[in-house]
């Protein structure tokens, strides 16, 4: 059950002091579950890593490449991503940190690190 306590408190000017509070029963599931919330890359910037990513495994345009799709299982190895994420560099005129190239192993992670780095870029 959830109980919801709202107080308004009026004060001598026109502006209201509201308060909602949540019982201790409401909404429990929510303080133990982690929250996160993902901004999707443009479909622009995803196309482009997708033409990077043919390019660089010399995939045939055939094959199926998606936002989901693991350069791993797209038979890149280790060297392959290196040359992915060089390649990546070059087209956005961006730097890649080593430590942020490793978490990247699929093709949205790729264009979600490249939107935020070029947004930073940006900003700077």
């Amino acid at each position: 059950m959830i109980s919801n306590l709202c107080h308004v408190t009026r004060t001598s000017s026109s502006l209201q002091l509201v308060s909602n509070g949540w019982g201790k029963t409401g909404f429990s599931s929510l303080r133990t579950s982690r929250l996160q919330i993902c901004c999707a890359a443009k479909s622009e910037t995803v196309q482009k890593v997708v033409e990077i990513v043919r390019k660089q495994l010399a995939l045939p345009p055939e094959s199926e490449v998606t936002p989901d799709s693991k350069f791993a299982s797209l038979g890149a190895d280790s060297l392959d991503t290196v040359e992915i994420v060089m390649g990546l560099e070059e087209e956005f005129d961006i730097s890649v940190e080593e430590e942020s190239s490793q978490n990247i192993s699929t093709v949205q992670e790729a264009a979600d690190l490249i939107e935020k780095l070029v947004e930073k870029k940006a900003a700077a």
